[in-house]
């Protein structure tokens, strides 16, 4: 089915089983620089799921480079653990790859002692917040040292491969940009001059590792920094970076501060392909393309269309180690998906914490959470068929017990249809599409438009009950919040309709401002218009950025907290923000709307009242916990759990670990 995808490919003289890479991602499993069971546990599902070559990493080269917060090869004592991680992958069936580290200026002191980052300039940066110190010709040379020590210590531990990181804004690509490098002696200044240091780390690494082992770089195919490399000097490098010795390149997008987002919904599937494409065409080693390839089918096209003759696919593997074995048997639609929210792995990381997954309750719990076969099966009952009761069922099916389903609308997703319907959102939709065919994949029986109530459940009389009610809306004590001009958020997004000229939301949190974000994109032209347009150069360039951000409503949002989106993702955030900013959404902050009439809204600022005329009013000030069920369950005699929202509102990985963990404990 995925005959592109599932052919072997040699890199150097090494066969890969398939075109599948799973790319180095920090992980935080450690923060001592060491491997531990979490990381070997991590990594053996990534191999015994099927893909090719699996990517341990970043691993870093020395102290100054990293810190201690992720693995590190920089001395003897750490080559049996690194043995053992080999072994690990290579048992499976993968190829084992290091990935090789060094973060320069993106360092952060506070891991370092407090002693100051080193980088080819004293430039500042915005990503570390910190001024690191220029490094001298001693420091480079020490580094590129310990980048072929590290190598040789790889080679030592058994790895098949060593991949060298020059992307994301790190050490090499500091080097490389006229922007960081303000170097005037021969490791700065000319095109020449900047690319020498990797080049070096290259050649060195090469000459000691022997012309067989396989040597790759991962690079960025654009910096998407003002100012930086595009992809017009990214091609150049590649060139010299495959007459160095590499014998594959890993193209991803661009660095770690640029303003052009790199992994959330945001970005269309394979958004960034074409930058793989770019240096594909300029060198004769393997290219692998990166960032947002989540389906088999997206692979495969890339691979079909000739972008890469590789695909890296990180959080999809995150979501659903078993990624490629059930492409390979043409189940794709059980593959449980990745929807590019990056709560549980970039949320995690900024804030140093461990990766996980939303969607995935076994993603960096592989040693501690397992799913075995009950030795008396029972019969589950479970209300609601919104995330936590789908992933109750499912879970409860594996165990081995009997499961009875019950939802009261005609079909399952509950709030999923609401938080999907939002721009970028609509990949939310795919746990749809997973849970219903791995409901009927573990035989589950599942009873829509069906209303559950304690006369029912005394009727089936259940030996385990699971509740999963869900929320509602929450009504805000405004007077007025009843008034005809005023639409709750989830039943606008739940079914779209004619809104006038002037919309108010009250709420700025994540469904406010997700609203906020649908409401002001109405009536803006579509991606398919607008390729039409620019096409046949119909209208300006300028009248055709408008016609994409300026919609038939102007949206303003109220919020009475000194600032909005308190709920939003840290990874996510800043494009919520600028693509509201795009929109034209206007926000008051610190006000309390008081109340409503006739869509006249009276708010409160600053100690004062003010009034506004809105065509629209749209509550989005939180929601509420349905306990409609939970509130009479202990009378019932029962054995019972309340998941989900029900327990308290909260975000997918409440809800979909929670039901997990409930169906453990039947």
């Amino acid at each position: 089915m995925y005959k592109n995808l599932l052919s072997p490919i040699k890199i150097n003289k090494l066969e890969i089983r398939n075109r599948v890479v799973y790319p180095s991602l920090g992980l935080l499993y450690s923060y001592d620089g060491t491997l531990n069971d979490r990381y070997y546990n991590y990594f053996q599902e990534k191999a015994r799921g099927g893909t090719g070559l699996v990517t341990v990493g970043p691993v870093g080269i020395d102290f100054v480079g990293s810190g201690n917060i992720i693995p590190m090869l920089d001395n003897d004592d750490a080559i049996p653990s690194f043995k053992k991680m080999a072994s690990v992958v290579k048992d499976e069936g993968a190829r084992a790859w290091v990935q090789l580290f060094h973060a320069g200026a993106y360092s952060y002191p506070m891991l370092l002692g407090d002693e100051p980052p080193i980088a080819p300039s004293a430039v500042y940066s915005r990503y570390s917040k910190a001024m690191p110190r220029e490094m001298t010709i001693e420091d480079i040379q020490r580094v590129r040292e310990a980048f072929v020590s590290a190598a040789l210590k790889a080679q030592e531990a058994g790895f098949d491969g060593v991949e060298i990181l020059g992307s994301g804004g790190y050490l090499i690509t500091q080097f490389l940009s006229p922007v960081k490098n303000q170097r005037t002696d021969e490791y700065g200044g000319s095109f020449e001059n900047r690319v020498r240091f990797p080049k070096e780390v290259i050649e060195h690494t090469r000459k000691r590792l022997g012309d067989d082992f396989p040597l790759t770089i991962r690079m960025a195919g654009n910096d998407f920094v003002t100012g930086s490399n595009t992809d017009a000097e990214t091609k150049e490098f590649a060139k010299i970076y495959e007459t160095a010795g590499v014998d594959a390149i890993s193209v991803t997008g661009g660095w770690h501060e640029t303003h052009v987002p790199q992994l959330p919904a945001s970005l269309p599937q394979s958004g960034f392909a074409f930058l793989a494409y770019n240096i594909k065409k300029e060198v004769s080693v393997p290219v692998m393309a990166s960032n947002r390839i989540s389906s088999p089918e997206t692979a495969e096209k890339l691979l079909k269309d000739g972008y890469a003759d590789m695909v890296s696919i990180g959080r999809g593997l995150i979501a659903d180690p078993q990624w490629v074995n059930k492409a390979m048997v043409g189940k794709s639609d059980e593959i449980r998906p990745c929807v590019a929210c990056l709560q549980g792995c970039m949320d995690s990381v900024m804030s140093g914490q461990p990766v996980t997954c939303v969607a995935n309750p076994l993603a960096g719990y592989e040693g501690e959470r397992k799913i075995e076969k009950c030795e008396t099966p029972k019969n589950v009952m479970i209300v609601g068929a919104g995330l936590a009761g789908l992933e109750a069922a499912v879970t409860a099916a594996k165990v081995g017990h009997r499961v009875d389903l019950y939802e009261k609308n005609d079909e399952i997703g509950g709030q999923l249809w609401v938080a999907g319907a939002p721009p970028h959102k609509g990949e939310l939709f795919k746990f749809v599409r997973y849970y219903q065919a791995m409901l009927w994949k573990h035989n589950v029986s599942l009873h829509l438009n069906t209303k559950v109530d304690d006369r029912l459940i005394k009727e089936k009389n259940p030996d385990f009950l699971i509740v999963a009610e869900g929320a509602e809306p929450l009504l805000p004590p405004i007077d007025g919040i009843d008034d005809p001009s005023v639409v709750s958020a989830w039943d606008l997004l739940r079914e779209d309709r004619l809104l006038g000229d002037e919309v108010a939301i009250i709420g700025g949190g994540a469904v406010g401002l997700e609203t906020a974000l649908l409401v002001a994109a109405k009536g803006t032209i579509t991606p398919e218009v607008l390729h039409f347009l620019f096409t046949h150069e119909a209208e300006s360039v300028e009248r055709l950025r408008e016609l994409m951000f300026k919609g038939t409503s102007n949206v303003t949002v109220f919020e009475m907290l000194p600032k909005v989106g308190k709920d939003v993702g840290r990874s996510t955030k800043w494009v919520l923000m600028s693509e509201l900013d795009k929109y034209g959404v206007a926000t008051i902050t610190e006000a309390a709307v008081v109340s409503i009439k006739n869509g006249l809204l009276t708010y409160k600022k600053d100690g004062k009242e003010h009034q506004r005329q809105f065509d629209n009013i749209i509550n989005a000030a939180g929601s509420k916990s349905v306990k409609n069920i939970a509130e009479k369950i202990e009378k019932l005699d029962i054995p019972f759990a309340v998941i989900g929202d029900g327990v308290q509102p909260g975000k997918i990985n409440h809800a979909v670990h929670g039901g997990f963990l409930a169906a453990l404990d039947i």
